[in-house]
């Protein structure tokens, strides 16, 4: 237990060279986005603010807005179509159909059955195709778009917001629901081969490979461009979006958030448009997305080479620090900025919508919205630790200050301070920080915790006691971790936030706007309290080695292996090799001879404190004691 503590204070703290490898990060709730390892794809769709991607082992995944969990598809292998509205639905390999998401019509409750084909999601109704070439509907109906013309010649369908469309046997459309611009009257004529549904436009493409439209065409989405190399379409909420056989795509209509301009490129084979965000298969499998992001503007990076993340709050933005001590970010709006270019940072924290990050000289520098002056740190070489709260719900003015931990164990802050959120008590005996809405938190080298700012629930009140080894601030609420794996919470707990879950095999915690999330020591990552967007259902997996919590989503950096205590370098004291050999004695015995606790500490080389307890500056007996241990468990994992 104690040596799973350490672990997580190593990936916590400042940046340690060498002890995190492979890390790759990915994120859930309302910035949930297709993680970097998504491949080997087979088809996709695009909803109104969400997307879904089906894999070629028959299972869905599902990213962006997940208010109505329409996000979250159901567990299982053996899906074979899927489609997203404001609702989604998938298509099973038995033919039966299963729905998920905004059921306010019963859109999301379909027919039972084993003879479906195809299903189509409009924006709250939804069709399907069966075997015998009938077509059934249901959820809204106030348009009759959910009632579907009898026969039993159909071999495709599309739903719009409020018309459906149907393809027939002999190439021609018919089409039925709301028609107020035209959009369920397609023109006549035998040589279509597809249909699409937009909001109150339709698109259809001919034999001859070119399109046509009708309908609503304000921002031109149902004029296309001419051609007669055009092998697939999609429309979405204004937008419209076209695969050509060299398989380049090509978009038109409003494209106020880009969502018209797709990628250039020839190696996609799928496209999907959704409310004003677009989507495109590629031939590798995998996928790219553009347009509006705001409920997936999270999309991390996939690079494996990260150390450590920080989740912001108000304009739900995202930090991450790699390996090679430089800041990517990504999310956000106007207000927070960018990084600062360097590869000398070692510590990084996310606001409401301000970034802070911690220098390897102990500067540090401040970017993002700087009403309050949260974002102009003092000057100084002697910081630590630095802490930027995420906040709670929008427009409520919180997560505006920021902290600074001192090398001599005082406090500093800035920012503001109308509810004295930034007035630290004095002292030279705190060892970490947390900055939660408008309160504060900071442990101290005793064990014990003290609080301060707002306390209208409670927050800035923790319990006593000198057995805590690590604190999280959220937007009104608080948790600590004790010495023996367990987790403590107060503060305001209407969603349960500051209800932890028992155990005692924790060991890193974080807390967001309304939210909490707990590292385990098996790698694994259990969420609590608000979950409107899903931020509080992390993904499953052991291989989890840091969290992090924002305003309404999360994230954690996974690992494809293990975090090694004592491998310092490799051959010829080169970088690291995955092992603890006799090349890291050789590094710890020369750093162990020139030990002083004072200017000439090196941080790789103190792994731990007395008695196994947090480190402690030195480069001593406990170290050593820990590296003989894994130095005898022996070679790579």
């Amino acid at each position: 237990m104690r040596k799973a503590i350490l672990i997580s204070a190593v990936v916590f703290g400042l940046f340690v060279s060498g002890i995190l490898h492979a890390a790759s990060i990915v994120i859930w709730g309302s910035l949930a986005t297709p993680n970097a390892e998504l491949k080997n794809l087979t088809a996709i769709a695009a909803g109104w603010r969400h997307s879904l991607a089906l894999k070629s082992d028959g299972s869905i995944v599902g990213w962006g807005d997940n208010c109505e969990v329409q996000a979250s598809p159901p567990s299982g292998n053996d899906f074979v179509a899927i489609a997203a509205g404001r609702h989604s639905l998938a298509l099973k390999s038995d033919g039966s159909i299963v729905g998920w998401g905004d059921n306010g019509y019963g859109q999301a409750s379909p027919p039972s059955g084993n003879d479906f084909v195809a299903i189509a999601a409009g924006w709250e109704h939804s069709l399907a195709l069966k075997s015998d070439g009938s077509i059934v509907g249901w959820g809204d109906n106030y348009y009759g778009q959910a009632t579907p013309p009898s026969g039993k010649g159909f071999v495709a369908i599309a739903a719009g917001d409020y018309h459906s469309l149907a393809l027939k046997s002999d190439g021609s459309i018919v089409g039925w629901g709301r028609n107020d611009d035209g959009q369920a009257s397609p023109p006549s004529g035998n040589d279509f081969v597809a249909i699409a549904a937009g909001n109150y436009y339709s698109l259809a493409l001919k034999s001859d490979g070119s399109i046509v439209g009708w309908g609503y065409n304000d921002c031109g989405q149902a004029s296309p461009p001419s051609g007669n190399d055009f092998v697939a379409i999609a429309a979405g909420r204004r937008h419209s979006l076209a695969l050509k056989s060299d398989g380049s795509i090509v978009g038109w209509g409003f494209n106020y958030y880009g969502e018209a301009s797709p990628p250039s490129g020839n190696d996609f084979v799928a496209i999907a448009a959704g409310g004003s965000h677009s989507l495109a298969l590629k031939s590798a499998g995998s996928i790219i997305g553009w347009g509006l992001n705001d409920d997936g503007r999270a999309s991390p990076p996939s690079d494996n080479d990260f150390v450590a993340i920080a989740g912001g709050g108000s304009a739900n933005h995202s930090l991450a620090l790699k390996s090679d001590g430089s800041i990517v970010c990504w999310g956000g709006d106007a207000w927070t900025g960018s990084p600062p270019s360097g590869n000398d940072f070692v510590a990084i924290a996310a606001g409401w919508s301000h970034s802070l990050a911690l220098k390897s000289d102990g500067s540090i520098v401040g970017w993002g919205w700087n009403d309050y002056g949260q974002a102009s740190p003092p000057s100084g070489n002697d910081f630590v630790a630095i802490a930027a709260g995420p906040g709670g719900q929008a427009g409520t003015g919180t997560a505006n200050h920021s902290l600074g931990l001192k090398s001599d164990g005082s406090i500093v802050a800035w920012g503001a301070n109308y509810v004295g959120q930034a007035s630290p008590p004095s002292g030279n005996d705190f060892v970490a920080i947390a900055a939660g809405g408008r309160h504060s938190l900071a442990l101290k080298s005793d064990g014990s915790i003290v609080g301060w700012g707002d306390n209208g629930d409670g927050q800035a009140s923790p319990p006593s006691g000198n057995d805590f080894v690590a604190i999280a601030a959220g937007g009104w609420h608080s948790l600590a971790l004790k010495s023996d794996g367990s987790i403590v919470g107060w503060g305001d707990n209407g969603y349960g936030q500051a209800s932890p879950p028992s155990g005692n095999d924790f060991v890193a915690i974080a807390a967001g706007g309304e939210h909490s999330l707990a590292l385990k020591s098996d790698g694994s990552i259990v969420g609590w309290g608000y979950n409107y967007f899903g931020q509080a259902s992390p993904p499953s997996g052991n291989d989890f080695v840091a969290i992090g919590a924002g305003g309404w989503h999360s994230l954690a950096i996974k690992t494809s292996q293990e975090i090694v205590i004592g491998d310092f370098c490799g051959a010829d004291f080169g970088p690291e090799d995955g092992y603890v050999d006799v090349w890291d004695l050789m590094q710890f015995a020369d750093h162990w001879h020139t030990r002083t606790g004072e200017g000439n500490w090196d941080g790789k080389y103190d792994l731990t404190g007395p008695d196994f307890g947090s480190l402690d500056d030195y480069v001593d007996v406990w170290d050593l004691m820990v590296f003989a241990d894994n130095w005898h468990k022996g070679q790579k994992p």
